[in-house]
């Protein structure tokens, strides 16, 4: 889509560096220069003025990309894209059916209700969950990655969804200020929420996560 609309060597694609590498890939093989800007803390998709404050005069393209099932505030993109005749491009996720998405909503909200110690996902309209992404913040011990190795030694299943930011990553290594996406990437964790998991794993889950939950600093 890129090289279809004349994006190339010279030019520079705002993207996130909070994600999969895949995106600013596809920048480099049109031959344009990915420029990173920082994330929303709630939605984790581009934040309007950090995309503002990243554009220059050989700015062509922002690359827009929805995460975890929350799309991103497209609005204010779309807006800044026709004031300076930028190509507003957005990569999705798989969409799921929507009795799935409605079962994943339901888990989601037994979560935000029970979980204590972390800070749950903002919700926001359209959300489908395509991962349930908790915050936990440093706090001496224990820390994100310490929380996922106890929850995982209960039986559950968590993920980290971003270990290393792009811009930090060999190849697309930026000297650039990113506070937001830097401490998503220090505190994320994807918990289970499957629209197969039954109430009694959901139940497993909570209760795994709030034994750990009171060494915690209280969710905000």
């Amino acid at each position: 889509m890129l090289r279809a609309a004349g994006v190339g060597v010279g030019d520079e694609v705002v993207v996130p560096a909070f994600g999969n590498v895949e995106v600013a890939e596809a920048v480099a093989m049109a031959g344009a220069l990915p420029v990173f800007a920082d994330i929303d803390p709630a939605t984790y998709c581009l934040e309007p003025a950090a995309v503002k404050g990243a554009v220059t005069a050989r700015t062509a393209a922002i690359v827009v990309v929805h995460r975890f099932g929350r799309p991103a505030d497209i609005g204010p993109l779309h807006a800044l894209g026709r004031r300076h005749g930028l190509l507003v491009l957005e990569h999705g996720e798989t969409e799921a059916p929507y009795d799935e998405i409605a079962q994943r909503r339901e888990r989601a909200a037994f979560l935000d209700t029970k979980l204590r110690g972390v800070r749950t996902p903002a919700g926001g309209v359209g959300h489908t969950y395509q991962q349930y992404v908790v915050r936990v913040p440093g706090n001496g011990r224990p820390d994100r990655d310490a929380f996922a190795r106890a929850v995982r030694a209960k039986g559950i299943d968590c993920d980290i969804p971003v270990r290393t930011p792009v811009h930090r990553l060999p190849g697309f290594r930026r000297c650039v200020s990113l506070p937001e996406t830097e401490r998503a990437a220090d505190e994320t964790l994807a918990l289970p929420v499957e629209a197969t998991l039954t109430k009694r794993e959901m139940q497993r889950i909570v209760s795994a996560c709030n034994a750990l939950g009171g060494l915690l600093a209280p969710a905000l």
